[in-house]
Order: C-alpha cells, then sequence, then structure tokens
C-alpha cells in the first residue's frame, strides 16, 4: 500500500497462498539467482540470518546489493554473521492492525500447510540493520 513492489524470495517453491494474503510476489531461490543484480533495483533485503550464513548465493546477493550503498539491509534471527556490521543497533516496526490482521492470516494458511504450530502475530517486528564489513587495508 506504501508503494513498494515487494519480492519475497524463498528457498524452495512454497505455497503462494501466504504471500497473496500479504498482497507480496514470491519467487524461489534459484530462479531469482539466475539473473544478475543492476543498478539500485534491491533497495531494501530482509534475510534471516541462518539464511544468509548457510548458503553463499544469498551472501553475493546481499553484498552486490549493499555495494550500491542505497539499499537497506535487515536481519532477524540469533546466528549473526560474521561479515556483517550490526553496530546499528536494532530497528523495530509497530504494525497496525491492518497489518496485524494480514499477518495472522497468512501465518495461518503457512501453518495449515507446514502442519506447524501457529503462532499469533505481534504487534512489532524487530530487526537487526546491517551492512557488509569492509576488509581493512593494512
Amino acid at each position: 500500500m506504501a508503494g513498494w513492489d515487494v519480492t519475497v524470495v524463498t528457498q524452495d517453491q512454497a505455497d503462494e497462498r501466504p504471500l497473496r494474503i500479504l498482497g507480496v510476489c514470491g519467487r524461489d531461490l534459484d530462479s531469482i539467482l539466475t539473473f544478475p543484480v543492476h543498478g539500485s533495483c534491491l533497495q531494501a533485503i530482509a534475510v534471516r540470518a541462518e539464511l544468509y550464513r548457510a548458503d553463499e548465493r544469498v551472501r553475493q546477493l546481499v553484498r552486490a546489493a549493499a555495494e550500491t550503498d542505497r539499499a537497506d539491509i535487515r536481519v532477524w534471527g540469533d546466528a549473526w554473521p560474521d561479515d556483517l556490521d550490526g553496530k546499528a543497533g536494532l530497528v523495530s516496526h509497530r504494525l497496525s492492525a491492518a497489518a496485524r490482521a494480514f499477518k495472522a492470516q497468512a501465518l495461518a494458511a503457512a501453518a495449515s500447510v507446514a502442519e506447524a504450530a501457529f503462532e499469533p502475530a505481534s504487534c512489532t517486528e524487530v530487526f537487526r540493520r546491517a551492512a557488509i564489513r569492509r576488509l581493512a587495508l593494512v
């Protein structure tokens, strides 16, 4: 609704119902990585820390976006990657009542597919803002 063109990239061909509920486009990681990142097409990236650490292709995608110095990189999860600088600290985003309702429905749809436990949508999402660590030249 704020004019963003959002694409959610998943590791597999996930069920698209939760993404449709949120009004976003879904792509699988393998298909999205076949296209090179050019210019400022990635303005913001939110990535799970565990995925960033586990997949070199994801790290390359994030690094390519970070090199433009225009991408806002946000990470969630406990396994903070060594090559990301998280000194900017935590970033909280308070969800509106409508956003919480849509998120709850999307989580319920995802849980019904994965047979996972349903977690209610919280009022606030917390990310850490990150930047790629630059290697110091000695």
